[in-house]
């Protein structure tokens, strides 16, 4: 028997709620860094990112709203990077050390489809309800499973290509190079992530899902 019917929240809603946390996340603190470090240099560019990263903690407390676990481990990752690279007086060194936490996450994606536990079958679920009858449905744990794989590859692609980019070009150049590819290489993961999720949705039900 098919599952039952269920609604998929639309892609646009999903974007709303994504794309301001990527930017606040991902896109603002590299482009403060980049711009304090060309005017300011290295100390001050250490500061202006961390001083970015708490006041938007500080900025949820005062308004009430939750602040997200991703944002507090967020805030404690750029307090330790920042203060080695304080240490070492080095911006390689500050670039380079999330990719080695990227490295591992890699490989604990690989190590959930070999335990029968793929991570992002976990992550979708913090965004769009599954019944347990989809979840349970051999086709589903298959998609699962190798959109993890594919997304293990993907960390590792984009560590390796970060890592070989922070070793051997100056800062503007890795940053643009590095942005581009990653995007690039994320980009078509998930298009094809997306693309094979409604391809399952389509097998399982005989009319797609909203």
């Amino acid at each position: 028997m098919n599952p039952p019917p269920f609604v998929l929240p639309r892609l646009t809603a999903l974007a709303r709620q994504a794309v301001p946390r990527l930017l606040e996340g991902v896109v603002a603190p590299m482009a403060v860094f980049y711009t304090a470090m060309a005017v300011l240099g290295l100390t001050w560019a250490l500061v202006a990112v961390i001083a970015w990263v708490y006041g938007g903690v500080a900025w949820r407390l005062i308004k009430g709203i939750k602040v997200p676990a991703t944002m507090l481990l967020a805030a404690i990752a750029i307090t330790a990077r920042s203060l080695v690279s304080f240490w070492t007086g080095s911006w390689v060194v500050h670039f380079i050390q999330p990719e080695f936490g990227t490295i591992c996450l890699g490989i604990a994606f690989l190590a959930s489809v070999r335990l029968n536990r793929p991570m992002v079958q976990k992550l979708t679920l913090d965004y769009i309800h599954l019944p347990s009858a989809v979840l349970k449905h051999e086709r589903m744990r298959r998609f699962f499973a190798r959109i993890t794989l594919l997304w293990a590859f993907v960390l590792l692609a984009n560590s390796a290509v970060s890592i070989w980019l922070v070793l051997h070009e100056s800062l503007g150049t890795y940053l643009l190079l590095r942005t581009s590819a990653v995007a690039a290489i994320s980009g078509l993961a998930i298009a094809v992530s997306l693309f094979a999720f409604k391809r399952v949705l389509r097998r399982l039900h005989p009319v797609p899902a909203v």
